[in-house]
């Protein structure tokens, strides 16, 4: 290394590396932890820890972060003895080693963020040394056995790792031949009752039908080779599989043990970002790619009222149209490809949710399982980020308040490890769906009306919106994970307020809930609807409208009186207005008109088109004067406290130079069914 090196230079890649191997490794020790559970060896993963482990050390030592080599020295000691004895981890060293894992990624984030890294955790190191000194011993694997090639082939992998460890830890292996005969058979004696009494005796790896020369005593030319584990004698083997205790073939270690971990071998499917053409971009610098592509968006927008003009001038713009329809068309791939590059894969979203749940499980003392069906869905960074805290919320929720305890579950009927499901689909090119279900108690309405001082609501879709009250918990008392008022509100807002998408939730008593989240892949760039309404141009991202028709007149009716500021009375005095329904396939659905709700010009209603949304299940209907058509627009969020206007989520530029208002219909119709409709002044704000 020259005297010139700097490792502050290539902290920046660590950091990068470091947490991708720390996500590998997490995933590895849950892997650990449910196999131990069911005293199963782990080899592989416990190979594939290892390498990660070496790799994240191997990247300290070379940028000088000593606390992470220690830590991760610590980890791969236990790991190289957990490797020599076949896979099999000493207990309580998965707890241990996730600890590890933290203490690692804390270090790495005090890295990222320009702050001192703490020292190695004395304790930590200490109760990993300790572990592996009480964890040695162990005979080591070895290489094969003396096992015929042809029974070894027929072994899956789970059962060769079972005969080696079963011999590793001095187990006797036993090959017992069965041959079927006619005299046997009319016995009763037949490869179903060997089995049965060969499983009180030994532990059956697998068992093996042979076809072999026909004979006097093998007529049918079969015979099945019974591959066992056992303590018991030959004597009482043979008697077990109806054999000669002359066959009987012992199973041996061969000399040569499998190869440890210290001779760092790599295994075929090693992977490497290089080799695979991956090259790590910061995000900032795909925001600065997405914030050109949304300067082009609205030249675009500039062009075509340009050529517009021209053409109502009456020049020729023919050859021009096409070059301008050609940039368009470009332009829209150009998005695609910046947009494909910001998209991250929603399981690569999720990966830390098995450890969370894991976490929550032990805090509750509610054991959970998680199923994660996420296929090949994707969505934008910057909505993943904003997501996954409102998914964290409802798994937290539903592990604490849902899932009920062991004793419960056994006396529903139910099995003591409650299931938790997070499933992800992209329902169309703009939006995705989150779905997150458990098998828990489903919500007791009644309780919550109770708690919220309210009557019980008839619907879901009530209970949900009492459920996102801010401030409401179900828990009467405070605990790690529940009881401080913060959640479903949570939720909502990120998912209805923030992200523009919607949230729906179904529960049954005594069988589970489920809760959907649907929001746009892309927040920055989306496909949006301009309409004009009282002489004011607007515009409603597509993701939003259920459907657009046209108003007709005769099937409108005046529904029960709501009150509304007088805007053209001094006093600014309430008075009685009738609330306007409109008929859409049998159901009465409440009209509102956004030219009367912000304070403009009335115009009258021919021609007028209707919008229609729907929030939390029930249909809103909004008049419009006439829809303009759909297009690409930019949003730009309304960042300032003091002109946040609920059912505004932002502007854009549709190319004239003045901002232009995006309409969030969804929360404008709820708020509108809450109260009175916001005065010019407000919405003007």
């Amino acid at each position: 290394m020259s005297d010139g090196f700097e490792a502050a230079e290539f902290i920046t890649g660590f950091i990068a590396e470091a947490e991708e191997h720390l996500t590998l490794a997490n995933a590895n020790l849950l892997s650990l932890d449910q196999s131990a559970a069911k005293g199963q060896p782990t080899p592989r993963q416990v190979r594939e820890l290892f390498r990660s482990l070496h790799t994240i050390k191997g990247l300290a030592a070379m940028v000088g972060i000593e606390p992470i080599v220690d830590v991760a020295h610590a980890m791969e000691t236990v790991l190289r003895e957990a490797d020599r004895a076949a896979g099999q981890l000493p207990a309580g060293s998965v707890e241990l080693l996730l600890r590890g894992t933290r203490a690692i990624s804390q270090r790495v984030t005090a890295l990222a963020k320009r702050k001192p890294v703490a020292a190695a955790p004395a304790t930590l190191i200490e109760a990993l040394n300790a572990l592996r000194q009480s964890g040695g011993g162990r005979p080591e694997a070895s290489a094969g056995t003396t096992l015929p090639d042809e029974l070894w082939a027929r072994l899956g992998n789970a059962e060769r790792e079972q005969l080696m460890q079963g011999l590793s830890a001095g187990r006797r292996g036993v090959v017992a031949t069965f041959v079927p005969a006619p005299e046997r058979a009319s016995a009763g004696v037949n490869i179903t009752s060997v089995r049965e009494r060969m499983a009180t005796v030994a532990e059956i790896v697998k068992v093996v039908p042979q076809s072999i020369p026909s004979t006097e005593s093998a007529p049918g030319g079969l015979a099945f080779a019974l591959i066992v584990l056992t303590d018991a004698t030959d004597e009482v083997v043979a008697e077990a599989s109806s054999s000669d205790p002359a066959t009987l073939r012992p199973i041996a270690l061969q000399s040569g043990a499998a190869p440890s971990l210290d001779e760092g071998d790599e295994s075929e499917d090693d992977t490497n970002p290089r080799q695979q053409g991956v090259v790590r971009v910061e995000v900032a610098r795909l925001d600065d790619a997405l914030e050109k592509l949304s300067a082009l968006v609205v030249t675009q927008f500039r062009l075509t009222r340009a050529l517009a003009a021209l053409r109502a001038s009456g020049t020729d713009t023919r050859a021009l149209a096409l070059v301008v329809a050609d940039n368009g068309r470009q332009l829209r791939d150009l998005r695609s490809s910046i947009m494909r590059a910001r998209m991250v894969p929603v399981a690569e979203v999720l990966e830390r949710v098995p450890l969370l749940l894991r976490g929550l499980s032990r805090a509750t003392g509610k054991p959970a399982r998680l199923e994660l069906r996420t296929g090949k869905t994707e969505l934008d960074k910057a909505v993943a980020e904003r997501i996954f805290p409102a998914v964290v919320h409802l798994i937290r929720n539903a592990a604490d308040h849902a899932l009920e305890s062991p004793a419960e579950r056994r006396a529903a009927g139910k099995p003591e490890t409650g299931l938790i499901t997070v499933v992800a689909v992209e329902r169309s090119d703009n939006q995705l769906e989150l779905t997150i279900s458990d098998d828990g108690r489903g919500i007791d309405a009644v309780a919550v009306a109770r708690r919220a001082g309210v009557p019980v609501p008839a619907t879901d879709d009530g209970l949900l919106e009492l459920l996102t009250r801010p401030g409401l918990s179900t828990k009467t008392e405070n605990t790690t994970t529940s009881g401080r008022g913060v959640g479903m509100d949570v939720v909502k807002r990120i998912a209805v307020d923030e992200l523009r998408g919607a949230l729906a939730m179904t529960t049954i008593r005594g069988q589970g809930t489920t809760f959907v989240l649907r929001v746009p892949l892309s927040i920055t760039i989306v496909d949006a609807f301009s309409f004009v309404s009282g002489g004011e141009t607007f515009v409603v991202p597509v993701a939003m409208v259920e459907e657009i028709q046209e108003l007709d007149p005769t099937r409108t009716v005046r529904g029960p009186d709501r009150r509304r500021v007088a805007r053209d009375t001094p006093d600014r005095r309430q008075v009685a207005r009738g609330t306007d329904m409109i008929e859409r396939r049998g159901e009465a659905v409440p009209l509102l008109r956004l030219d009367e709700i912000f304070g403009l010009a009335v115009e009258g209603v021919a021609g007028r088109k209707v919008i229609i949304v729907r929030r939390n299940g029930e249909p809103y209907a909004f008049a419009v004067d006439r829809m303009l058509g759909q297009q690409e627009v930019v949003v730009r969020p309304l960042e300032d406290r003091l002109v946040r206007v609920e059912g505004i989520s932002g502007t854009t530029d549709l190319g004239d130079g003045k901002p232009t208002l995006v309409l969030d219909l969804v929360a404008l119709g709820g708020k509108l069914s809450a109260g009175p409709a916001p005065g010019r002044e407000r919405a003007r704000a």
